[in-house]
């Protein structure tokens, strides 16, 4: 079982960075890939990001890639997006989520936990 919470969300100008968190308990976090999805209002999940358990492999979505990067600390049991140059389209409620898989990471079905999702506003 893993618990996931995410944090660091916010309201943010266009052009500007947030630092979203993913905390995660349990002992086999090592053991899991993280990624991160994102929800816009009237809209479907979608993949932002993700990285294997050894942080080896990382996986961008077209939208995000070049402003957007992924990291993770397994000693402290955390998952990070760095988010840059933001803009208005990027506005979402962002979920980390963890999968016991290293493969088809761009899949909301391949995650077996998630967490309860920090909102990230981007103004114009």
């Amino acid at each position: 079982q893993v618990q996931l919470v995410e944090s660091g969300g916010g309201l943010v100008q266009a052009g500007g960075s947030l630092r979203l968190s993913c905390a995660a308990s349990g002992r086999t976090f090592s053991t899991y890939s993280m990624g991160w999805f994102r929800q816009a209002p009237g809209k479907e999940r979608e993949f932002v990001a993700a990285i294997t358990w050894s942080g080896v492999y990382t996986y961008y979505a077209n939208s995000v890639k070049g402003r957007f990067t992924i990291s993770r600390d397994n000693a402290k049991n955390t998952v990070v997006l760095q988010m840059n140059s933001l803009k208005p389209e990027d506005t979402a409620v962002y979920y980390c989520a963890a999968s016991s898989r290293q493969y088809g990471l761009r899949s909301r079905d391949q995650y077996d936990y998630w967490g309860q999702g920090t909102q990230v506003t981007v103004s114009s």
